[in-house]
């Protein structure tokens, strides 16, 4: 009988990263996130990032569109998860001093021909919205709320410009958002003087400048003079974008002191008004579990009590020979299933995922993954996935030596490689497709090699080292009960209980434990929203855990009281299942939520939802295999077996 089966191993996994992740926090200090301090007068250098759309979501680089330049564009230092979101940082020629107002400063003038109109006329129809960076916090818009007169809802960036209509004129215009009145909101010290940012907002105005005479360097608006007293508060003469028109960019910058700390200063972005809905989530996936928690604790305590007593006290051949239920089956139960070294690659995979998000999750938990370190999530996560590869060899090769396999090597290198090379053979395909529409989300050959590089130079030898170590494994994982050289037949099972009909239901209720949550990640992810409350992600993590354990033991006890040995891939497929529904609700999402109307940002959708839809799928499936494998070891080496 086997002293350490592979549920154990899981849990040793786990603990063992707990533990590493409770070393760090030791020493808990985020690089690039340090609070910078600012004299009265110090320069201020606003940063440019992407131009991005909800409506195709296809980001652009900011100088994509002839928008006013600096006298030499810098680009800034970017991490890996920064480049696979599409974020190109660059400076621009926005300047502040601190503290120091400033108004109708004249940035430049542009002339427009039809090339730039057009280039315009396409990101206003596709509602693109400019994004800017000051000291680390993203510019919004902030708008009031309707429903609540004190509450306010930020939006990330400006609109490029709108459509309209002149009053009595049914052509509908295109007009240009050139006026920007900045407010850069600061908590002082009042000892030292010294003050931080805390805040970054912005209200954008189309305005049709004038001026007197000939354009110079020094020459006066008409329509935006302080000394005048001439200050834009409207957008009541818009400029228009037609052809031969010029415009000039203009800006102010108003300073407001705050009494927020520099520490909470992302807590206005991250503010979530409808956080009542998200407990009802939880609620919600609890009594879902508890559901299921009674289910499996009837079985456990009164049936399989019963059954375990009612086997053990059986004395006679003829009463022996009048066996039913699941012991029946204890001859064939830990038969090898079909494609058992497929199964084991995807056990393996699926352990490296779990292993990747709990990591993920508690990282998180711990601040390392705070908003203020764009594109931090996406590389911990890639990070993770790497180093994981030594658990998924472990697991496949530890799995494998219990089918009584030999070729141990054929088992790592599919599991470094079937799910990994689907997964780059997709976003090859679909970056191709957005290198063709000359988008800046398009990843630059040097993050492809880079991304092969930790692919195929670190992962790759880590899950064979895990292989090896998991083959070599003293001792393998002896079943409980002897297997019987001839099958037995399999009886006719009742409709409910197909194959099929088993694995579709099996999905309803992990899907059902975690839809509600899905609701704001694919916000976040489609609608470009700030998702930061990860606390309820990591409970509804858990609930999901316990959901997808306890619907494939429940289902796998009356498979096998059914008589039906064939429990491998079925308790993976079952919990697994719930990945079709996730793709399924993905689409529903597609059609009710978004406004994608270009083919190309359709298929980036469906492709991408596809990927997440497959990990979900190798996730939850190795949850409940394990599960089962857990259960089943446990019942049959409970009953005495002749």
């Amino acid at each position: 009988m086997a002293r350490e089966p592979l549920a154990r191993d899981l849990c040793i996994y786990v603990c063992i990263c707990i533990l590493l992740i409770a070393h760090q926090t030791t020493c808990f200090y985020l690089p690039g996130v340090a609070p910078e301090d600012f004299w009265k007068g110090d320069p201020l250098r606003v940063k440019v990032n992407k131009l991005s759309s909800t409506k195709t979501q296809l980001p652009y680089s900011y100088y994509s569109l002839p928008y006013c330049r600096p006298k030499r564009i810098v680009d800034s230092a970017e991490n890996l998860g920064e480049v696979l979101r599409g974020d190109r940082i660059e400076n621009s020629p926005y300047v502040f001093k601190m503290r120091e107002p400033q108004l109708c400063n004249v940035v430049c003038r542009l002339a427009l021909d039809d090339q730039t109109v057009k280039e315009f006329r396409e990101m206003i129809d596709d509602e693109y919205r400019v994004n800017m960076i000051l000291d680390n916090l993203p510019l919004v818009v902030p708008i009031r709320r309707l429903d609540q007169e004190s509450s306010m809802v930020y939006l990330h960036g400006f609109l490029v410009g709108l459509k309209g209509q002149y009053s009595g004129i049914k052509e509908e215009k295109y007009f240009i958002h050139n006026h920007l009145a900045f407010v850069v909101k600061y908590h002082r010290d009042p000892q030292l003087g010294l003050s931080r940012i805390v805040g970054f907002e912005v209200k954008p105005f189309s305005v049709k400048h004038e001026y007197e005479g000939d354009w110079n360097e020094n020459t006066r608006l008409t329509t935006c003079n302080p000394h005048a007293k001439k200050l834009v508060t409207s957008s009541e003469t818009p400029q228009e974008v037609e052809s031969k028109k010029e415009v000039i960019f203009t800006y102010d910058v108003e300073f407001e002191e705050s009494d927020v700390k520099w520490a909470y200063r992302w807590d206005t972005y991250l503010l979530m008004a409808d956080d009542q809905i998200h407990w009802f989530s939880i609620v919600n996936s609890l009594m879902i579990v508890l559901f299921l928690s009674g289910m499996v604790a009837m079985i456990m305590l009164r049936t399989l009590y019963r059954d375990i007593s009612k086997y053990n006290q059986l004395e006679t051949q003829e009463e022996a020979q009048e066996e039913t239920g699941w012991k029946l089956v204890h001859g064939d139960v830990f038969r090898p299933p079909p494609n058992s070294d497929l199964l084991c690659i995807y056990v393996g995979t699926g352990v490296q995922f779990f292993g990747m998000i709990v990591v993920t999750m508690m990282f998180a938990a711990l601040g390392f993954l705070s908003p203020s370190n764009r594109g931090g999530l996406m590389t911990a996560m890639l990070l993770l996935w790497v180093l994981m590869g030594l658990f998924a060899g472990y697991t496949s090769g530890r799995l494998y030596k219990m089918f009584k396999g030999i070729e141990w090597k054929k088992i790592a290198f599919g599991t470094a490689f079937i799910f990994p090379a689907t997964a780059f053979t997709a976003f090859f395909v679909l970056n191709a497709l957005i290198w063709g529409q000359r988008s800046s989300g398009a990843v630059p050959f040097q993050t492809m090699f880079a991304l092969l590089l930790l692919w195929f130079g670190i992962s790759f030898p880590l899950v064979f080292v895990g292989g090896l170590l998991g083959f070599n494994k003293m001792p393998p994982i002896e079943n409980p009960v002897k297997t019987n050289k001839i099958a037995r037949q399999i009886p006719e099972q009742a409709w409910y209980m197909n194959s099929l009909c088993s694995i579709l239901i099996g999905g309803i209720l992990p899907f059902g434990a975690v839809f509600i949550e899905l609701f704001f990640i694919l916000t976040s992810i489609w609608l470009h929203q700030f998702y930061y409350i990860f606390g309820f992600l990591f409970i509804v993590l858990i609930i999901l855990i316990i959901t997808c354990a306890e619907i494939t033991v429940v289902l796998c006890y009356f498979q096998l009281c059914s008589e039906d040995y064939n429990w491998w891939w079925r308790s993976y497929l079952t919990s697994g299942s719930s990945a079709l529904y996730l793709f399924l609700y993905a689409v529903f999402y597609f059609f009710t939520k978004l406004e994608i109307t270009k083919p190309i940002s359709g298929i980036l959708y469906f492709g991408y939802m596809l990927l997440l839809s497959y990990a979900f799928f190798v996730l939850t499936g190795t949850i409940g295999f394990c599960a089962c494998f857990w259960f089943t070891r446990l019942i049959y080496s409970s009953v005495k077996i002749d």
